[in-house]
């Protein structure tokens, strides 16, 4: 087990709780997650516990949300997600999550951008993008992202917000989505040791923390109107992406 302070500990059952929330109910709450976890395990292994946090906190949200996602959203994005996985497995052993994090960062700006561009000349009429290549960028893109930092949540919000999905509905298509994803990329991490025993332990160790923060969100999303919400995850997606730069 990691030898945690008790500043450590408080830190990693901070980030629990936040994947609860952005799994069940805000997606891109958990923005800070990343370089927290960074910040008090070591780099290798950080990720690795961190994608056993974010497992945990997708069951709860699968569960939740079972009836809500949009199965043709999530079969459109797999398989380029999937190409994405295995490039960023590869990329890990020549590229530093330093180096792609700015490219990343920028890539979701402008598309950020583009699709505040969209609203605002369109408004509700804006076409849903149905393009296979739309599809297949942001997929891979998320493949790459999410394999490298886990951090593949702004380019999913993106992607739904184009789709104008119900609250509701966006958050379920983005809980089974990342159930799949995630639990395709354990072997990989397996292969790189970023993903070990003591890594599964200290996210076992953090499952009532992951649970609260899971009923946190579901009582978010409730109260949350589907305005404030849309406006809501655009931030966190901006957010995210400029402290992707830095």
């Amino acid at each position: 087990m990691f030898d945690l302070d008790s500043t450590g500990w408080i830190v990693v059952g901070l980030c629990a709780f936040m994947v609860g929330v952005s799994k069940t109910g805000l997606p891109g709450a958990g923005i800070l997650v990343v370089p927290l976890m960074a910040m008090v395990l070591p780099a290798t292994k950080s990720v690795g516990a961190l994608l056993g946090i974010l497992i945990l906190g997708d069951v709860f949200a699968a569960s939740y949300h079972r009836r809500n996602a949009q199965w043709k959203l999530v079969l459109r994005l797999l398989p380029a997600t999937l190409a994405g996985i295995v490039a960023g497995w590869q990329a890990m052993k020549y590229v530093t999550n330093e180096q792609l994090a700015p490219i990343i960062g920028v890539i979701v700006l402008v598309m950020l951008g583009l699709s505040c561009w969209r609203t605002y000349r369109m408004g509700d009429d804006a076409p849903i993008p149905t393009q296979w290549w739309f599809a297949a960028l942001l997929g891979f893109a998320a493949g790459i992202t999410t394999m490298m930092a886990n951090a593949a949540g702004p380019v999913m919000i993106i992607y739904l917000l184009a789709m104008r999905l119900p609250k509701f509905h966006f958050v379920g298509t983005s809980a089974w989505f990342f159930f799949i994803v995630n639990w395709v990329k354990v072997p990989f991490h397996a292969n790189l040791d970023t993903m070990t025993l003591a890594t599964v332990k200290l996210d076992l160790m953090l499952l009532p923390l992951i649970a609260a923060g899971a009923v946190a969100g579901i009582i978010l999303l409730k109260r949350i109107p589907q305005r404030a919400f849309n406006s809501v995850v655009q931030i966190l997606a901006a957010v995210a992406a400029v402290k992707l730069l830095f």
